[in-house]
């Protein structure tokens, strides 16, 4: 009997290899007992009858408890923490009613280590492989860490969109702001002095008929001095400017 534990050398191996001198052909039976990272647990006959699992982790086990209480309704309406115990679950925690913090200790008993897994293989000393080669197929539960950063990426590409949401809320909040800023300044400026107001009103109109007619009236050398750009009408005439010009790559017709 030669036996290898994984515990006295944790460094990961791909395959060892045993040799013993002889001249005899013999059937060599190879015992494996899984390292289950989460442990798993073999269920008893009577778990097994409720449940349908033979092996399984312990968290999956109270999981499959709970579902099978609730696809029953077996919980107890007066008192939620309790569930109501059916002849099958009666056979497995002996009792007619149990409380759900007690299911993890009370199934204790009825788990026990997996079954290892057993493979009977020839030794041959003739034909094409001198050691008679063969191939099993064993099923193991393969750790998929990438499946955690995929959940992980996922999530954060819903954070993402939350968060883009909330930014055009946050931009569209801000514009409405913005309008209702300038409707309040021009309605607060007429209702303070209607009559300026209109004559300024009146002369910025004024000058943009003149700038769209064509009309020759501007002067380069006033407007290279600043103050001509502190004038009442320029605010208005900027305002109304920035509304009419076209969005940036827009491809409306005048747009530069």
């Amino acid at each position: 009997m030669i036996v290898w534990e994984h515990s006295r050398t944790p460094a990961t191996h791909e395959g060892f290899e045993v040799k013993r001198r002889g001249d005899k052909e013999f059937t060599v039976t190879i015992r494996l007992e899984m390292n289950y990272l989460p442990e798993k647990f073999k269920l008893s006959p009577a778990l097994m009858e409720v449940l349908g699992i033979e092996v399984d982790t312990r968290p999956r086990i109270i999981a499959a408890i709970w579902h099978y209480v609730k696809a029953r309704k077996l919980q107890n309406p007066e008192d939620p923490s309790f569930f109501n115990c059916d002849p099958p679950l009666q056979k497995v925690f002996g009792e007619a009613k149990m409380k759900f913090t007690m299911v993890s200790q009370k199934i204790s008993q009825h788990l026990s280590p997996p079954q290892p897994i057993v493979l009977e293989h020839k030794i041959k000393l003739s034909g094409n492989s001198p050691v008679g080669t063969a191939c099993y197929d064993v099923v193991v539960d393969v750790p998929f860490p990438i499946q955690r950063e995929l959940n992980a990426l996922l999530a954060n590409a819903e954070k993402n969109k939350e968060i883009e949401t909330c930014d055009e809320a946050i931009c569209a909040a801000i514009r409405k702001i913005h309008e209702h800023r300038r409707r309040r300044a021009f309605f607060l400026g007429f209702s303070q002095s209607p009559v300026e107001f209109i004559n300024a009103l009146i002369e910025s109109q004024s000058k943009d008929l003149k700038l769209v007619a064509g009309e020759a009236s501007r002067s380069a050398e006033k407007e290279r001095r600043a103050d001509f750009f502190n004038q009442p009408w320029v605010e208005d005439a900027v305002i109304r400017y920035l509304n009419r010009k076209p969005a940036a790559g827009s491809d409306a017709p005048g747009s530069t």
